[in-house]
């Protein structure tokens, strides 16, 4: 059985058929527009084309990744980043344009579907699902299953405030888009990095400019990450302290720096309420295509 998913992100949207085995027999991808019935035609196109490609003469129910969350109360997008979805009826709009049914779940909620179905969290039975760049969310797998959460937002610890925290950050308290301060995405997301960086050193680098120059010795560039690794493991020791979940997979930008993961576990020693942490931080098996096969995993029997 063939099962379809479809990534809408904020730059690339990304479609793909997966076998009952998670194998991938059709990929496609497209820049993402800007208004929100562009992104509509832009999904439907993408899967006429990967229906197409595999000789479908029927449609495939869909499952849909997409930033934010679709209110239950109202049936309408909220949260999301993408700010051109908010307002409007994101699965009923989509349900109609592709003249099929269609599940959506945050994308954050979809990257952990996958690492848990068949990634790195197979077999353990909660994963918790991170993703870390732009921004900072999360998701949360029991039992192969999506935890939605009665709001649909569980699993949102990067608008959660960071813990125990310094005289010195209490000081900055950076805001958040969300109207608050001192939210986790506020300090431990890729841009937070580079604004705590230019803060203390006056330079404007990327996350990958910081990381570079550490690897050569420069010491303000080494504090930079050493601060914000400390912070990111007081943010998942909450995590930890809640959830207590076998297998954290982190996703997003930030995952690719050299042995972060490794050193987040032995960070988070020093901030979780336990004398040896059990849980398990891993990098993703199936990295930036994560969001696109747990939308198609939102259809197995267990979700």
């Amino acid at each position: 059985m063939l099962r379809l998913g479809v990534d809408l992100g904020g730059t690339k949207i990304e479609a793909a058929l997966l076998d009952e085995y998670g194998a991938c027999s059709v990929r496609r991808r497209t820049a993402t527009p800007a208004g929100y019935e562009e992104k509509l035609d832009a999904i439907a196109d993408l899967v006429a084309a990967v229906e197409a490609e595999a000789g479908l003469t029927a449609p495939l129910p869909a499952g849909i990744g997409h930033p934010g969350s679709i209110n239950p109360r109202t049936g309408l997008m909220r949260n999301a980043n993408s700010t051109a979805l908010n307002g409007h009826p994101l699965d009923q709009d989509l349900a109609r344009r592709l003249n099929r049914p269609v599940r959506c779940a945050n994308d954050a909620n979809c990257f952990a579907l996958s690492e848990a179905r068949d990634g790195a969290g197979a077999g353990a039975r909660s994963v918790f699902g991170v993703i870390a760049g732009t921004g900072v969310g999360g998701g949360i797998v029991l039992d192969g299953a999506l935890v939605p959460g009665a709001d649909g937002n569980a699993g949102e610890w990067g608008h959660t405030a960071l813990p125990y925290m310094t005289p010195q950050e209490l000081a900055i308290s950076p805001p958040c888009y969300c109207g608050k301060t001192n939210c986790v995405e506020a300090w431990c997301s890729g841009p937070a990095l580079s604004r705590d960086h230019e803060r203390r050193t006056g330079e404007t680098c990327s996350v990958q400019q910081i990381a570079l120059a550490a690897k050569t010795g420069d010491e303000a560039a080494q504090l930079s990450l050493d601060q914000h690794e400390d912070r990111f493991a007081r943010a998942l020791s909450n995590v930890i302290n809640i959830l207590d979940p076998d297998v954290i997979v982190l996703g997003g930008g930030l995952s690719n720096l050299d042995g972060f993961a490794d050193r987040l576990a032995k960070r988070v020693a020093d901030w979780a309420f336990t004398d040896d942490p059990i849980t398990q931080i891993r990098t993703p098996v199936h990295g930036d295509s994560s969001g696109v096969r747990g939308a198609a995993w939102l259809w197995d029997g267990a979700n």
